[in-house]
């Protein structure tokens, strides 16, 4: 047996990196998982490398009608949710106050925080009392990262999401919880010189950066009933970055 049989699962933004391999473990677990992904080719190739149990709804998380279109598609197909993990992000990265514009603030905060907001809030009649939601942060929201300051409080802004949504839906028994990665090796960092990649590495207590599997794992925890009496948590996969 999985430790999600029978279980209905939503993942935004999974159709690569860290929501993807969630998505494939839950599966793995036994869920039903529905993923979205902004790119059609990209999200029919997540759907395929999956191979079971699992519908692709394209869409933006930002977008209203986009998120109208993803519950829609899971009420008709399942009715319900068990699992919400609310994975969608975007950040641009040295930027320092200086140079922060208009338009890098609305879409790191559309993305992060709307984004994020009102996806739980358009899941909220579909989760089932003691369903699971979690959400993407990120070590940023706790640290004073140069450069970065939007990004930053953007995922602060998500951890203090999850504090208020805890007593929010305490009634229904939803657990709300944050899993905040450290540095992770996937596509964002593709492209980028090894020794980039190296100055990440040197930064974190376990002199490496995190894989995606990683990340899965840990979302799996908070998914499932090993994590029954976890909520309003923020879960560090970092290597101790945030921590020592």
């Amino acid at each position: 047996m999985g430790k999600l049989d029978g279980k209905v699962a939503v993942i935004t933004a999974a159709t690569s990196g860290m929501a993807l391999a969630t998505a494939k473990l839950f599966v793995d677990e036994g869920a039903y998982v529905f993923i979205s992904g902004r790119r059609q080719n990209k999200l029919d190739e997540a759907v395929k490398l999956i191979g079971r149990n699992v519908t692709g709804v394209q869409g933006d998380a930002g977008n209203f009608a986009d998120l109208d279109r993803l519950f829609g598609t899971v009420k008709a197909e399942k009715g319900h949710i068990d699992i919400l993990f609310a994975s969608a992000g975007y950040g641009e990265f040295n930027v320092p106050i200086g140079s922060v514009t208009e338009e890098n603030y609305d879409k790191t905060f559309d993305t992060n925080v709307k984004g994020t907001l009102f996806t739980v809030q358009k899941a909220l009649p579909l989760l089932r009392d003691g369903a699971s939601i979690i959400m993407n942060g990120s070590v940023a929201g706790s640290k004073g990262f140069a450069g970065f300051s939007v990004y930053n409080a953007s995922k602060a802004a998500v951890r203090s999401f999850a504090r208020t949504w805890t007593n929010d839906l305490k009634d229904r028994k939803i657990r709300v919880n944050v899993l905040s990665p450290g540095p992770i090796d996937t596509a964002v960092f593709d492209g980028i010189a090894q020794e980039v990649k190296d100055g990440f590495a040197s930064i974190v207590p376990m002199g490496r950066m995190g894989r995606p599997e990683e990340i899965a794992t840990a979302a799996l925890f908070l998914a499932s009933d090993d994590s029954s009496f976890v909520t309003g948590i923020e879960l560090f996969v970092d290597g101790g970055l945030a921590q020592v």
